[in-house]
């Protein structure tokens, strides 16, 4: 099974938390403290890898995490940094993010990678709270959780040159006489049902890859007939072969067919409309005369497009067609992609602990503090300790937790709740 678009849900690794302990040795009767700073967690990193074809194994395997960093610990010892996942997906997969929408990466070169979400940072130990008046912290900071999102993956072929037209005009057929490739082909509209890829070497020039694009039909571009799909996988080339049945043994108007499909393209992509793009009539093995094209050529050549008669069962003008394919490709180089993309430094992931946002609730004599950064202050205090619980106290004073609780009007006995937290207010 071809599978070309699947969403997954990425967790990278949580950061470990810092070490609350203290040096304990013979001779040495006060030793400070020396709890180590809890490691890393995980980055989630995708490579595009060429060993692979389509993104069927994202059909089963929904939900992916890195590994998450060690706790610090005695001795000043930090913890172990998560190994990062790395995630293989074929060259050509656009990764987006998609709760904006946005694409996060476009891995089209083998062996190019992206980190895509960050493990969060490990949390300092309490050797790093020792002060000259604090001298035996029994606190430590907490990890930072790793970042979370779902994606989603399209691949997108990396051919050269895309061959479109209505079914059963012949591009399989043609495909299969100009490469090593063996699509399905038989006399039934969408007999071509994912793209098929060929690689041609033609005469002594450089061979070039050529995507069989299935079948396209009105209303392709709001997805009648999958043609959305379908039409993702010609984004990547740099030249389109128009094909046309030149005999009009589907019953169909070669003009009109022609007209129909770049009313699609258009539709779906006017950078992709503007593509080099070149026909070929085929069929012409059908024709009682050779002329009967004459017309239908003139017609075309007038609107500026380069035609070609062949027969792709006969093999009658292949050679002209390929070896114009051959120069195009060369004249025309490197295009530009005809898809928005954000800049890599747009999507840097930024940690939860620095936000200084927070929002309070009140319920009658009941505050609730909701904020990104109080699961992470949280797990750095020792509420047992009073040096650790002024720790905290001096946080929520500089997020200014307590200026608004005032403006907002609490009294003393007044119940706060931060997470799982709760405690009376006291001035």
């Amino acid at each position: 099974m071809f599978v070309d678009k699947a969403e997954i849900i990425l967790k990278a690794g949580n950061g470990g938390h810092g070490g609350m302990s203290f040096r304990r040795e013979k001779y040495v009767p006060n030793g400070g403290p020396d709890g180590g700073n809890g490691g890393h967690g995980g980055n989630i990193v995708f490579m595009a890898d060429d060993g692979f074809r389509t993104l069927m194994e994202f059909k089963y395997k929904r939900k992916h995490k890195a590994e998450n960093g060690q706790n610090g610990t005695g001795g000043r010892s930090t913890g172990k940094t998560g190994d990062d996942l790395i995630i293989k997906v074929p060259v050509g997969t656009i990764i987006k993010d998609k709760e904006t929408g946005k694409i996060i990466c476009d891995l089209s070169e083998n062996g190019q990678k992206y980190r895509v979400a960050e493990g969060g940072q490990g949390g300092r130990g309490n050797m790093n709270f020792a002060t000259s008046t604090r001298q035996a912290p029994r606190f430590a900071q907490g990890g930072i959780k790793g970042q979370e999102r779902t994606v989603i993956l399209e691949l997108k072929l990396l051919a050269d040159v895309g061959l479109i037209g209505f079914p059963n005009v012949g591009k399989s057929t043609l495909l299969s006489v100009i490469t090593k490739a063996k699509p399905k082909i038989a006399n039934y509209h969408f007999t071509t049902i994912v793209p098929n890829l060929g690689v041609v070497e033609w005469r002594n020039f450089d061979p070039f890859v050529i995507a069989d694009i299935p079948g396209l039909i009105e209303g392709a571009h709001e997805g009648t007939g999958l043609g959305d799909q379908f039409l993702r996988h010609v984004e990547r080339t740099k030249l389109l072969i128009h094909l046309l049945d030149a005999s009009g043994s589907e019953g169909r108007e070669p003009l009109d067919d022609f007209n129909k499909i770049n009313f699609e393209l258009k539709k779906y992509n006017e950078k992709l409309a503007k593509r080099v793009q070149i026909v070929a009539l085929n069929k012409v093995d059908l024709l009682s005369e050779p002329t009967e094209t004459d017309e239908l050529k003139a017609e075309l050549e007038k609107l500026g497009y380069e035609v070609f008669v062949i027969s792709a069962v006969t093999g009658q003008g292949l050679n002209e067609l390929l070896s114009r394919t051959i120069q195009l490709l060369d004249e025309i180089g490197e295009v530009e992609p005809i898809f928005d993309f954000e800049p890599a430094e747009e999507m840097i992931f930024t940690p939860d602990f620095k936000e200084k946002q927070f929002t309070i609730e009140q319920f009658d004599h009941l505050f609730v503090v909701k904020a990104a950064f109080l699961e992470r202050l949280i797990n750095s205090v020792n509420f047992e300790d009073l040096d650790s619980i002024g720790f905290f106290q001096r946080v929520l004073k500089d997020k200014g937790v307590f200026e608004e609780l005032e403006r907002m009007g609490i009294q003393d006995e007044d119940v706060v709740q931060l997470e799982e937290i709760e405690f009376e207010y006291f001035k």
